[in-house]
């Protein structure tokens, strides 16, 4: 078991008691990596955060004392890694050049996973608030690349938890764009799946679920399957949609500008993955049991 652990590369997460990270941090310490994350206070006062690190600890998971704006702890923490995954939220996203900055200086990184998980940022229509985020993740794509750094962007689009947040804002039109879904368990673990794969190197790793690909009418008719009963359906034209996206204040404002271009403009689903840039990550692992739609609706009833 040790040796069969020390082939697997060393993980650094950058981000890690953000929301999405901590799957991501659970699911590296699950897999046998050597995990670390970066942290700025082992011991922070706020009890919440306290728990979610001392959960890092008992996954076997090593809390590294750094921070993002410190170059040279950031470089030092990099240097004890071979992977690094960022998971740093929106207002942090441009800040990543002083990841890359970091694992420039460190020169022994394989692989950086640079904080994307959603859209696709070169094959969007969004509009503002959100086009400004994805706008920030394309020039870091750029970066990464100018910089000749090894990379893997994974998209996982939309969680669970958004689709909760959401509400009634999906429901923008009667046409059959259809919508992404996957468990943030799932994410976690299609991750880490990847940093060892030389097939996602220089590559998007689209999670594109065959049982998670859905319009909203069709998740709508699910449930109506599921608990018996006809909604009626109301469908606000685009027009009204982008009037009340400019209109809300955040984070709703974010959430409408997500569904319009995910529901009104197709962004998870209207290109084909071609291989010069993307895999899908259900074919590669055929051997991951996913979270299908209609398993996780099921917890509701």
């Amino acid at each position: 078991m040790a040796a069969a652990r020390k082939e697997r590369s060393r993980v650094l997460v950058i981000g890690g008691t953000g929301y999405i990270s901590r799957y991501i941090v659970a699911a590296s310490a699950r897999e046998g990596h050597l995990t670390s994350v970066l942290v700025r206070d082992p011991a922070p006062a706020d009890p919440a955060k306290a728990a979610v690190l001392q959960g890092f600890r008992d996954s076997g998971a090593t809390l590294v004392k750094g921070d993002l704006y410190d170059h040279e702890s950031l470089v030092a923490a990099i240097k004890s890694a071979d992977v690094v995954i960022s998971a740093v939220g929106y207002a942090q996203l441009a800040d990543q050049t002083r990841i890359i900055s970091a694992i420039k200086e460190a020169g022994n990184v394989k692989r950086f996973f640079p904080s994307e998980y959603g859209n696709d940022v070169d094959r969007v229509h969004a509009v503002e608030p959100v086009k400004s985020v994805y706008a920030t993740k394309a020039r870091i794509r750029r970066v990464i690349e100018a910089e000749g750094i090894p990379y893997t962007c994974l998209l996982e689009l939309l969680c669970w938890s958004f689709l909760a947040k959401s509400g009634t804002g999906l429901d923008q039109g009667p046409s059959n764009r259809q919508g992404v879904f996957a468990t943030e368990e799932d994410v976690g673990t299609y991750t880490i799946k990847a940093v060892d794969d030389p097939r996602t190197l220089k590559k998007i790793l689209y999670l594109r679920p065959p049982s998670n690909i859905l319009s909203h009418n069709e998740l709508v008719s699910l449930w109506e399957k599921k608990v018996g009963k006809t909604f009626e359906r109301v469908y606000i034209p685009e027009d009204e949609v982008l009037k009340k996206t400019q209109e809300s204040p955040a984070p709703l404002n974010v959430v409408l500008s997500i569904n319009h271009s995910v529901w009104v403009k197709g962004d998870h689903t209207n290109f084909e993955i071609e291989p010069s840039f993307g895999v899908e990550a259900t074919e590669l692992y055929p051997d991951v049991k996913y979270t299908t739609v209609d398993e996780y609706l099921n917890r509701f009833l």
